[in-house]
């Protein structure tokens, strides 16, 4: 099974030249560390920061340079700071390329459910529904099951859903999975050593299996 910077180093594999890509908190953060060498990439985070850079090195800090989920960030030479309203002016205008995020849960239908666990406390729905609404394309990065072993790709999302059919693929710690305009995820990769049965037993939706499928590769 891939570990959480695996799936961000392999989600860096769909970036491309030019692209301007949001990071949403958790697993995406980690996709800064992983951008190919030789592609011109600037990425845009919510609470206002064009040009982000990898994580600093420990010692290397700047408590004033944070990222959405608040961890400390660095720039890049030509990056550009400013109020989240005008980031979110970006995000609604369709200015960003694509869009990265964690999730609770996704459904077969490419609805998502990210903010929110009744019961428990929340800090706010944050830009999530923003970036699902007008995002070109997103791409989820998530745990395949949760800490109970239950998948959390299923039929029909069980949370308060963030959006409705937004969702185009999925990274997790198993497998690389589209989903079908018809419904359905569609196995594409399967992490090394994790065989197609061990995915369908922990995929409660509809998957698809067509033809052979091969294992992820980083490089």
């Amino acid at each position: 099974m891939f570990s959480k910077e695996e799936i961000a180093q392999r989600i860096a594999k769909e970036i491309k030249d030019g692209y301007y890509v949001n990071l949403g908190i958790g697993i995406p953060t980690l996709v800064a560390n992983y951008i190919p060498k030789g592609i011109n990439v600037v990425l845009q985070s919510e609470n206002g920061l064009l040009g982000m850079g990898p994580f600093p090195f420990e010692g290397e800090e700047d408590a004033d340079l944070i990222n959405a989920g608040k961890q400390t960030i660095t720039t890049l030479p030509g990056s550009s700071i400013f109020d989240s309203a005008m980031s979110f002016g970006m995000i609604r205008a369709q200015k960003v390329d694509l869009t990265i995020l964690g999730a609770m849960e996704v459904s077969e239908n490419g609805d998502i459910a990210n903010w929110k666990i009744p019961g428990k406390m929340v800090k706010g729905m944050g830009g999530a529904m923003d970036l699902v609404a007008s995002a070109k394309n997103i791409i989820v990065a998530m745990q395949h099951v949760n800490k109970a072993g239950e998948s959390k790709l299923l039929p029909k999302c069980t949370l308060p859903l963030t959006g409705v059919k937004c969702i185009k693929k999925i990274v997790t710690e198993l497998a690389v999975l589209d989903i079908l305009p018809e419904g359905g995820f569609k196995l594409l990769e399967r992490a090394p050593g994790v065989g197609i049965e061990f995915i369908q037993q922990s995929t409660a939706g509809r998957l698809v299996v067509e033809g052979e499928i091969p294992e992820m590769r980083l490089d």
